[in-house]
C-alpha cells in the first residue's frame, strides 16, 4: 500500500481513538447511582475571582456508595462550593456543617435510569458520527492522492482499510454503551 495512504489511515486511526476516549468521559458523567468524584467534574468554583475546577480547591472522598464528602482547603471556600454545586443543576443538593460538604446521591427510580439510558444512547450515537465523519474525512483525502499518482488500487484497498478502522471503533463505542447501560439498570 502507498505511503501517503498509511500515513492517512494512522492519521485517522489516532483521530477515531480520541474519539471513542472522549464517548467514554462523556458517558463517566452520566451517574448510575453510585457516588463517583468524578461526578464533579465539571464544576467551577469561583477562587479569588478565577474560574477554577472544585478538585483544586477541595479534597473529593467518596465514604460509601451514596455519599460525596467534599473538603475545602480553606474554610472560607464552603460558600463558594455550595453555590458552584447548586449552580451546575447536577440534581444534587449541598449539606454544609461548618467544615465540609456532604452530597447524598439518591436512589435511581425506574424512571430516571430509562432517562439516563437515552442519555447514554445520544451520547454513543454521537461517538458514532464522529467516527463517521472521521471515515468521511479520511475517504476524501485518500481520494485526493490520485491527484498524487497512487493507483486506483491502492485507493480502494486504503478505503477499504479505513472502512475497517470504522467498524472496529464503532464497535468500540458500543461496547462502552452498552456497559454503562448495564450498570445503570443494575439496581
Amino acid at each position: 500500500m502507498d505511503e501517503l495512504i498509511s500515513l492517512q489511515l494512522d492519521d485517522s486511526a489516532d483521530q477515531m481513538k480520541k474519539a471513542v476516549a472522549h464517548t467514554e468521559f462523556e458517558l463517566t458523567k452520566i451517574r448510575a447511582g453510585k457516588a463517583m468524584p468524578s461526578m464533579l467534574d465539571g464544576i467551577h468554583v469561583d477562587y479569588y475571582g478565577t474560574s477554577t475546577p472544585l478538585s483544586q480547591v477541595s479534597n473529593v472522598n467518596t465514604p460509601d456508595a451514596r455519599t460525596l464528602v467534599i473538603q475545602p482547603w480553606e474554610k472560607s471556600m464552603l460558600s463558594h462550593i455550595e453555590k458552584a454545586i447548586l449552580d451546575a443543576n447536577i440534581g444534587l443538593t449541598p449539606q454544609n456543617d461548618g467544615t465540609i460538604i456532604r452530597l447524598n446521591i439518591p436512589p435511581l427510580t425506574e424512571e430516571r435510569r430509562r432517562d439516563l439510558v437515552r442519555k447514554v444512547k445520544e451520547e454513543a450515537e454521537k461517538g458514532r458520527v464522529a467516527i463517521r465523519n472521521i471515515r468521511k474525512e479520511a475517504n476524501d483525502g485518500i481520494k485526493k492522492l490520485k491527484n498524487d499518482g497512487v493507483s486506483e488500487d491502492d485507493i480502494k484497498a486504503g478505503e477499504a482499510e479505513v472502512q475497517k478502522l470504522t467498524d472496529r471503533y464503532i464497535a468500540d463505542v458500543d461496547k462502552l454503551a452498552e456497559a454503562k447501560e448495564k450498570d445503570i439498570m443494575t439496581v
